[in-house]
């Protein structure tokens, strides 16, 4: 017998937050989330979705009031009313492996969705942008990178079993840093390139608001015609970059100018789970100086890895991918510092981007689905639109 308490009192939200512990205590592989990060979703004052939607979450005890589970669940309600069957979401969903315990779990957010007009719901994702939180791991349980979801393996039989289905898969690729890219692509890059009209250029800190701009103009044309895309205005931006700002390094942060107006982005960090794995989740005092040491004096993190990568529609298929990845593989190559790039969260319907992954070498090393629960077990389930 299980009991779900919805978390309200800081026990709960304790609770909430080291049930994980228990469920990976024999997993090496697992890295803590940091839980300022987690708290963040669920803070009005801090996570924007609230201004346009609403979230709840719960956490599920046994006869013996010890946890086992947890889940939350939200609505967007600049996008849910968009898809075919107005859709919710759930996430940051842990559960020992029991039906049962999972069931009730994923019974109270479709309930609590289902009460509020929604007709389906994605899972596991995040009450906030697709870059993090999102999707569930089926494939390469290694540490997992920087705020992408890592689970036990018998999550997607739990979800599967509840009537979850396959709405798209997330590729992390990964590419050796030193490895030569095809002869191909520099004969497209000097093609390209032969006129000057092309530039490429990595971020600078003290132009970091120019930068931030550019990143907007780019990801507003480049992401536009994505069901449920929002515009991103000049103030989520410049939040965005002033985030990237203490652990950014300008030259991993590159952009693509046709004529100085910026036509592409290829944005890189280094892979912070390399250090918060050495913070056991709370970036507390204790924790920021211990993680400022290590990204000041630690040389054994070699990975970085990409967040955003895109090229305005109408410059695509020209060789800008290609230009821009080489431009900034040169100068990464050049620092003798990192050894691997990895590039996550490639959608498995965005044609373009995987066949460029591809021909760049990577190999892919993670696969995440994002999951679709139709509440109506008669209506017509359909994946994720391909982008050709």
């Amino acid at each position: 017998m299980f009991f779900l308490t919805e978390v309200t009192s800081p026990q709960h939200k304790h609770d909430f937050l080291q049930l994980p512990f228990a469920i990976y205590d024999k997993d090496s592989n697992w890295i803590p989330p940091l839980r300022q990060d987690i708290e963040k979703a669920f803070d009005p004052r801090k996570n924007n979705f609230f201004k346009h939607g609403e979230c709840v979450r719960w956490i599920l005890q046994d006869e013996n009031q010890i946890v086992v589970g947890r889940i939350a669940a939200f609505i967007n309600n600049n996008t849910a009313s968009s898809e075919e069957q107005p859709t919710g979401g759930c996430g940051f969903f842990e559960c020992i492996d029991s039906h049962e315990a999972a069931f009730t779990l994923f019974e109270a957010a479709k309930n609590w969705l289902a009460l509020r007009g929604m007709q389906a719901m994605d899972g596991p994702i995040n009450f906030g942008e697709r870059n993090a939180w999102w999707g569930l791991l089926i494939e390469g349980f290694t540490a997992p990178t920087y705020q992408m979801n890592y689970n036990p393996p018998y999550y997607k039989t739990l979800f599967e079993a509840y009537g979850f289905r396959d709405y798209f898969q997330q590729y992390s690729y990964s590419l050796n840093v030193h490895d030569q890219r095809p002869e191909r692509y520099k004969a497209i890059v000097e093609r390209l390139n032969k006129n000057g009209e092309y530039t490429y250029k990595h971020a600078t800190k003290k132009d970091w608001k120019k930068y931030a701009e550019d990143f907007r103009s780019v990801y507003n044309r480049t992401w536009k015609f994505l069901p449920n895309f929002k515009e991103m205005s000049s103030a989520q931006a410049i939040t965005m970059f002033k985030s990237f700002k203490p652990v950014m390094i300008d030259y991993l942060a590159w952009f693509a100018y046709y004529k100085n107006e910026p036509i592409a982005i290829f944005i890189m960090l280094p892979e912070l789970n390399g250090w918060f794995k050495h913070v056991k989740g709370n970036l507390n005092l204790w924790g920021i100086l211990k993680f400022l040491w290590l990204k000041t004096f630690d040389t054994t993190n070699r990975k970085i890895f990409g967040i955003v990568f895109g090229v305005v529609p109408e410059f695509q298929k020209k060789g800008v991918e290609a230009s821009l990845v080489l431009a900034a593989d040169k100068v990464v190559r050049s620092k003798k510092r990192w050894d691997e790039i990895e590039l996550t969260w490639v959608g498995d319907f965005n044609i373009p981007m995987t066949r460029t992954c591809d021909a760049l070498g990577g190999k892919i090393v993670k696969r995440h689905i994002t999951y679709r629960k139709l509440f109506n077990e008669d209506a017509i389930f359909k994946r994720h639109p391909v982008i050709e």
